[in-house]
């Protein structure tokens, strides 16, 4: 598999894009204004305890009082013994209290920040945990030789005060890098704690990388090819970057100086577009509708206008094969996380199910998001979660609509017509006036002077008075005003 990055670099935003095989796969944006939060390390003060919740709000110097769980407490730090059970909140923290915090889920919606006391500081080959004794290696890394000579180099690393993890990265890393690297993340861990006895409270403790440098770091493995960049100064910044940390990635380090924009290879622009759109089309002549709530996700598949085979069982299970590499790759393109229900056409074959299962476990293995997958329900669904750490592309890129505040509809121009008729009888029953006058949208006017004028003329005899219709080209379909003359 051939993979490339592309980089774009404006002084407000960046944005990579991973391609795998000459398709987009992954987006990542980062605004200067709304730079993510995941990684950072702050030193915290606890505003609120909830026993009812079993959680505690802590201000970390943000707009929203971060989420803290009692179950993402390291219970060991503070009762100085381990236990299979979530203590209770009240035992664990207090109001008032300084605590040291890392972020895991950045602010979504109405939500602050989610976050834990299982600090860890990632670098190229490890994670260093705090607080901990273990040496662990990425459950990625499956050869059982490999897996025992990393953990024989890095078990002399672990001691009382912390523990280092092996990333996918790591596998093949050679003793001398690995050394390198725990020694780097001491003294990022130093630093840290130098910052906490300082009480640096309106700043991070720590910071993760900006995007363009995280992603040469956290993509390190995956085989890529080249990676261009089409800032000159960024492409400078991650030379020396790559160079100190990273030096197998130097060679593949592109200037992109191209007239075309570096989006529009491989159609990026046009597929980020296409990644809003809640309906997807199959080759086949199938499609999926994709559809993000506040609560999950859901993903309806039909046949459409596909009639490829003879047997309406087979046709099925092609259309629903076909869906499962398509719903791979949108959850990873859209960065969809939390509870994902996937709706596949109806198969009465268990072979068949068992075989599309196995379709999108394959295809899903091709994500670093954590997931999991479940079989089919007793109603045929397939439910699954992906882990969500930040907000997805739509969230991103899009705002609510001003019009139906988020609900996906608008009323239509009879029922807003109704609405009108009805308020005139309301406030001619509550006051006394002469006439009334409607200043609604041009389509709600249109239609009362129209297909409603029958209509509008009962109300004006049966309240005996004249109504006047004044078209708003500014209103939008839902507003209007009932005044009274």
């Amino acid at each position: 598999m051939s993979a490339e990055l592309l980089i774009n670099v404006t002084p407000s935003e960046t944005r990579v894009a991973l391609i795998e095989n000459g398709s987009l796969q992954e987006v990542h944006i980062e605004r200067q204004a709304k730079r993510g939060i995941v990684g950072n390390i702050y030193l915290g003060k606890i505003i609120r305890v909830l026993p009812g919740m079993q959680a505690a709000f802590v201000d970390i110097n943000l707009e929203k009082a971060a989420f803290l769980h009692a179950s993402d407490i390291n219970t060991k730090l503070i009762l100085k013994e381990e236990t299979d059970q979530v203590p209770d909140i009240r035992s664990l923290v207090h109001e008032g209290q300084h605590i040291m915090v890392q972020v895991v889920k950045d602010p979504l919606g109405s939500k602050g920040a989610r976050l834990t006391t299982d600090i860890t500081v990632a670098s190229r080959y490890l994670v260093l945990m705090p607080n901990s004794q273990h040496a662990g290696i990425s459950l990625r890394i499956e050869n059982p030789k490999e897996r025992d000579r990393l953990k024989d180099i890095v078990t002399p690393y672990c001691d009382e005060q912390q523990g280092f993890i092996v990333r996918t990265a790591g596998e093949g890393a050679d003793e001398l890098d690995l050394q390198h690297d725990a020694e780097f993340l001491r003294r990022v861990w130093h630093k840290v704690l130098a910052r906490k006895q300082r009480k640096q409270t309106n700043l991070p403790l720590y910071q993760d990388l900006s995007l363009s440098f995280r992603v040469l770091r956290d993509f390190v493995g995956i085989n890529l090819e080249r990676i261009r960049i089409d800032s000159n100064l960024t492409f400078q910044e991650l030379t020396v970057f790559t160079e100190e940390f990273v030096p197998e990635l130097t060679p593949l380090l592109e200037y992109y100086p191209g007239e075309l924009p570096i989006f529009d290879l491989f159609s990026v622009e046009r597929e980020i577009q296409r990644a809003l759109h809640r309906k997807i089309e199959l080759k086949s002549g199938g499609y999926l509708i994709i559809d993000q709530t506040e609560a999950m996700t859901t993903i309806d598949i039909n046949t459409g206008a596909f009639v490829g085979h003879r047997n309406l069982a087979d046709t099925i299970f092609s259309t629903n094969i076909e869906a499962t590499q398509v719903i791979a790759r949108q959850l990873r393109l859209r960065n969809l996380g939390g509870i994902i229900i996937v709706d596949f056409i109806d198969m009465h074959n268990d072979d068949h199910k068992h075989r599309v299962l196995h379709s999108l476990e394959m295809a899903m293995s091709k994500d670093k998001v954590k997931y999991s997958l479940h079989g089919f329900s007793a109603l045929g669904l397939v439910e699954m979660t992906r882990q969500r750490t930040r907000e997805s592309l739509e969230h991103v890129l899009c705002g609510e609509c001003p019009l139906c505040t988020g609900r996906g509809h608008l009323k239509t121009v009879e029922t807003v017509c109704f609405e009108i008729l009805r308020e005139i009888v309301r406030v001619n029953r509550a006051h006394d006036a002469d006439k009334f006058t409607v200043y609604a949208s041009t389509a709600v006017s249109n239609s009362l002077i129209n297909d409603e004028y029958h209509n509008l003329a009962e109300v004006e005899v049966f309240i005996g008075k004249l109504i006047k219709v004044q078209a708003e080209p500014m209103y939008n379909q839902e507003q209007f005003d009932v005044v009274m003359m």
